[in-house]
């Protein structure tokens, strides 16, 4: 893995636990309403991405027929105007989690994510290899990885939206 993008991981999850280590764990399952997820609950979604790209990424990379596609431009995930339907199996869970719970979660799920992706005997295939994305269509599975902070930076923003709602003091 470059070091490039290992630093992207690293900045964007450190981020990401800074906005929410000092909360309390009820402001952290507070909804902002009844059809809006709590910070504990996208908490929980970058966990569950953090696994299913690991998932998706070796599965790619053992198709024979998996095609070089174009590139695409990813930043557009980090539009919050658009609401992006999270996929059935990156729901996050209704539990009660406290934010400690979370923290250790994250911190797991990314050093398995970033253990995977130094296993990649032959990097340059997340070039020439795909997957299908929900919203962006086939992608590089570099691209995938790509993915991930930016992915990460548009709940990093969802977070700060929920926190203002919620009235959290800063």
């Amino acid at each position: 893995m470059s070091q490039l993008i290992n630093d992207q991981l690293c900045e964007t999850r450190n981020n990401l636990v800074e906005e929410i280590k000092l909360l309390s764990d009820i402001q952290f399952n507070t909804k902002p309403d009844a059809n809006s997820w709590s910070i504990a609950q996208v908490c929980h979604h970058l966990i569950l991405t953090d696994a299913s790209f690991v998932r998706l990424i070796a599965w790619a990379l053992k198709q024979e027929d998996s095609k070089q596609v174009e590139r695409k431009n990813i930043q557009l995930v980090a539009d919050r105007t658009k609401k992006i339907p999270a996929p059935e199996f990156v729901v996050p869970a209704e539990d009660f989690f406290t934010v400690q719970q979370i923290i250790e979660l994250l911190e797991e799920s990314r050093k398995k994510f970033t253990t995977f992706l130094d296993t990649i005997e032959d990097p340059s295939l997340l070039a020439e290899k795909s997957f299908k994305h929900p919203f962006l269509g086939d992608l590089p599975l570099d691209q995938w990885v790509e993915l991930v902070s930016i992915h990460e930076q548009r709940h990093i923003e969802q977070i700060k939206e929920i926190k203002a709602f919620i009235k959290v003091e800063h």
